[in-house]
């Protein structure tokens, strides 16, 4: 996206450090620019405002659910890997996060005793209950 208009920040490089202006993640210096670039181009102010309403929905909407404490790290691993063009994996991050959550609390409960360990792991009550079943 461009407004044709020359800048001395390229609108591609704007839009691509969209989301490090909008979370006041960028030097101070940085951010001068970025706010002179979209005072210029409309295309970019526009494409600032849309991300900024979808942001504050997104704040809105699913602020108060609790997240995975390591899913924000897996989330930048990824933005990192995507800026450095290299392959992301099929699978989404919060379904890798709810993968690896669920697998150290079945570890968890496998060494605490409680969890299941398999087909050995039926008690009497188990055959009792089956046995009643069945009459």
């Amino acid at each position: 996206m461009s407004c044709g208009e020359p800048h001395e920040k390229d609108c591609s490089e704007v839009l691509d450090h969209l989301y490090e202006y909008l979370d006041r993640e960028m030097p101070e210096g940085e951010c001068a620019d970025f706010q002179v670039h979209l005072d210029e181009c409309s295309p970019c102010l526009e494409k600032y405002g849309l991300e900024q309403a979808v942001k504050k929905l997104v704040k809105r909407c699913c602020g108060h659910d609790d997240v995975p404490s390591d899913l924000r790290s897996k989330v930048m691993g990824r933005i990192d890997l995507i800026r450095a063009g290299e392959t992301v994996p099929e699978v989404s991050v919060l379904e890798q996060a709810k993968k690896e959550q669920a697998q150290r609390e079945q570890a968890d409960a496998e060494a605490s005793g409680s969890g299941p360990s398999g087909p050995s792991d039926a008690g009497p009550s188990d055959a009792r209950t089956k046995t009643a079943r069945t009459e």
